[in-house]
């Protein structure tokens, strides 16, 4: 017997099917429930827009008034500009239909944007690391003041930007875009900062320094948002959700001697997938049971994909263990 059951009550429904040649009797329990990402279409064309005319102003200004700080800054900006046009066009993605080979959808396209956006960093970082570099050895004096105002104007357009993907902190895709803008309203305070000292000191080193301290700024952001990419495409068990607490909680159910075949896994930056083997000896297990026994992953655990195999216990590893 297989069935199918949804643990949201307006969608339930079982399905019969005839039995195995191996005589065991399985259950088959898939909980669905769509946390797409939340639509942030317009705030994605509003920080697309903003960020793109200042990074133009911004390259511009640090061409002119000679400031590697502001060209760093101009280069990191533009690189969170590519970040939010991947995570917008991933986002539309993830909400197409399942359709042919693609079964699943076009969900992990999210997971993809926030791998390549971390690339983009990536590439971004030895762009400004090798201008940096020249600019220590041959130093040149900044406009202090350009530097100030302009990086000024970049706090409060990364800061309004930031403001426009706070709500979405549960998608690793907005949670990115967000953290990205905080960074680059910070390295644009430190800019600011660096161009009070050099109006105060007349130091033209700090300049460079500073561009410097963006790199490692980048580098640490970088670094966590690809970690948390690959380990999302590699399809780990998405962090905050221990497999052995997942398994631990299946075998707690009445009835339920083993718990095998365990997987969780991200389909997307937003949606949990999970499958298991409960072997259940001497016991049916009626379409209830596997409701409440997927409304209870996603209410303790946030998988709203699970499937649930339930079997007698007779040679269960014939099927494939552990």
């Amino acid at each position: 017997m297989h069935a199918k059951a949804h643990p949201h009550h307006d969608h339930d429904h079982a399905h019969g099917h005839g039995g195995h040649a191996h005589g065991h009797s399985h259950g088959h329990s898939h909980g669905h429930h769509h946390h797409a990402p939340a639509d942030f279409g317009r705030a994605f064309v509003i920080g697309i827009a903003l960020n793109s005319g200042f990074v133009l102003i911004e390259a511009a200004a640090g061409l002119w008034y000679g400031s590697m700080a502001l060209l760093a800054d101009a280069g990191h900006n533009l690189s969170d500009v590519l970040a939010l046009v991947l995570a917008w066009v991933a986002s539309i993605a993830a909400k197409r239909p399942a359709q042919g080979r693609f079964t699943y959808g076009y969900k992990s396209s999210t997971i993809l944007a926030a791998l390549a956006n971390a690339l983009l960093l990536a590439v971004a970082i030895g762009a400004i690391l090798f201008e940096t570099v020249h600019r220590l050895m041959t130093p040149q004096a900044p406009q202090a003041i350009a530097m100030i105002v302009v990086a000024g104007i970049g706090i409060a357009i990364n800061a309004l930007t930031a403001m426009l993907f706070v709500k979405g902190q549960e998608d690793i895709n907005i949670r990115g875009a967000y953290l990205h803008m905080v960074a680059d309203a910070l390295v644009s305070l430190g800019v600011v900062v660096a161009g009070v000292a050099i109006l105060v000191t007349s130091l033209a080193w700090i300049d460079p320094v500073v561009s410097l301290v963006i790199v490692a700024v980048i580098a640490v952001g970088t670094w966590g948002l690809a970690r948390d990419s690959l380990t999302m495409g590699l399809l780990a068990a998405p962090e905050g959700i221990d497999p052995e607490a997942v398994r631990q909680h299946l075998a707690s159910f009445d009835g339920v001697s083993a718990v095998h075949d365990l997987h969780v896994w991200p389909m997307s930056t937003t949606e949990v997938a999970l499958t298991a083997h409960l072997v259940m000896p001497g016991r049916p297990a009626p379409d209830s049971f596997l409701r409440e026994v997927a409304a209870s992953l996603e209410a303790r655990f946030g998988v709203g994909h699970a499937t649930l195999q339930v079997e007698s216990g007779e040679n269960p590893c014939g099927l494939g263990c552990p």
